[in-house]
């Protein structure tokens, strides 16, 4: 008789997927695939006695979520993608996704499923995800850099071509038309790629994962303050001294931060102070935008996250506006199961506020339900 176990001997062995089961009341790993000895370096024979000091490597926050999932894991429930970190003694990390199911037999009752490791995916989804905070928040300060300067030739061209009124000499005007022209379509397609890259991004299923907030309010605001001189403002991060965790799509929550902080860059005079701040509350996260800007006027608050809002305003710098930005952040934050409001008072500044849950292991937004 044919031996199926035979057959994928070799894909047990070679995989860096390990298949476990757990007997819950006797608290014994009765079962592993081949394939722990390529994950762990052990031999399979040896995971029993080495599970408790494996669960001991496991990052302490991590080591709380894990138990959560597994006090929540329901019978013939499924707990996917569990994404854990390993600190071994010597300093090396690994990342591991569990996938795990709660199995009852007449005799027993079981943890079984599988752990994969994801070392090498979680280090290409870190420098990417940095990355593309990167280039948010890069394009966001170089479209503000780039049409800067345009505004102020715009506006000098304005202002000669009426000295130039008295020359009477069309040449001269057609000349200064153009340069008009040139910088105002110039800004134009500066701030229209800014927009497309966020509409884009915005327009596309959630992608959630447990993500490290407090560490990323750091990498992206690490991007503005290298440009604190060239943009003519100052920054603050202010975060709990604990890591925050929250299940998010990073890209599209980036894009949030990024939109907030590139109106409080357009609506506040040189030398003024941004401060982005995350609490952490016994249910939800609040996160607040503050900027000592010009501030909103009273009669546009109602009109503000309306899609193509008539609220818009160009900034300080005749800094352009489709009046989507607000719009599109409150969808991303509601998707989220989150809310976003503001308080402005005009001539004294304006704070936004974006309030997300805290959610169990399980717990996914009402969009993804």
């Amino acid at each position: 008789m044919l031996d199926y176990a035979t057959l994928f001997k070799p894909l047990g062995q070679q995989s860096q997927v390990v298949y476990f089961a757990y007997a819950l009341s006797s608290e014994q790993l009765v079962y592993v695939s081949p394939s722990y000895q390529r994950v762990f370096g052990s031999q399979p024979a040896q995971a029993p006695q080495e599970l408790a000091q494996l669960l001991s490597y496991v990052h302490p926050d991590d080591r709380e979520y894990l138990t959560e999932c597994v006090q929540q894991l329901a019978p013939d429930q499924l707990a996917e993608a569990i994404e854990l970190r390993l600190r071994y003694p010597d300093e090396h990390r690994q990342w591991l996704s569990l996938t795990l199911g709660r199995v009852r037999t007449e005799e027993e009752e079981f943890l079984s499923g599988y752990v994969q490791d994801i070392t090498k995916v979680k280090a290409y989804m870190d420098n990417a995800d940095k990355f593309n905070a990167k280039k948010n928040a890069t394009l966001e300060i170089l479209s503000h850099d780039l049409a800067g300067p345009l505004l102020l030739v715009q506006q000098l061209a304005a202002h000669v071509d009426q000295q130039a009124e008295a020359y009477n000499n069309p040449d001269l005007k057609h000349l200064l038309r153009i340069m008009q022209k040139t910088c105002q379509e110039s800004v134009d397609l500066i701030r229209d790629f800014v927009n497309h890259e966020f509409m884009e991004s915005a327009s596309i299923a959630l992608n959630l994962e447990r993500i490290n907030l407090t560490q990323r309010m750091h990498f992206l605001l690490d991007e503005y303050k290298r440009s604190e001189q060239n943009i003519g403002k100052h920054f603050t991060l202010q975060t709990p001294e604990e890591p925050v965790y929250l299940l998010l799509d990073e890209n599209k929550f980036q894009q949030v931060m990024n939109n907030l902080l590139s109106n409080a860059v357009k609506f506040t005079p040189d030398g003024g102070h941004i401060t982005v701040a995350v609490q952490l509350q016994p249910d939800h996260v609040l996160i607040s935008v503050v900027d000592d800007g010009i501030g909103i006027p009273k009669n546009l608050h109602a009109f503000l996250f309306d899609k193509f809002t008539k609220a818009r305003r160009p900034g300080l710098r005749d800094e352009k506006t489709t009046g989507l930005g607000m719009s599109i952040a409150k969808t991303i934050v509601e998707l989220h199961d989150g809310k976003i409001w503001f308080e402005s008072t005009e001539g004294q500044g304006t704070t936004f506020f974006i309030r997300l849950p805290s959610r169990g292991a399980y717990e996914l937004p009402a969009s993804e339900r």
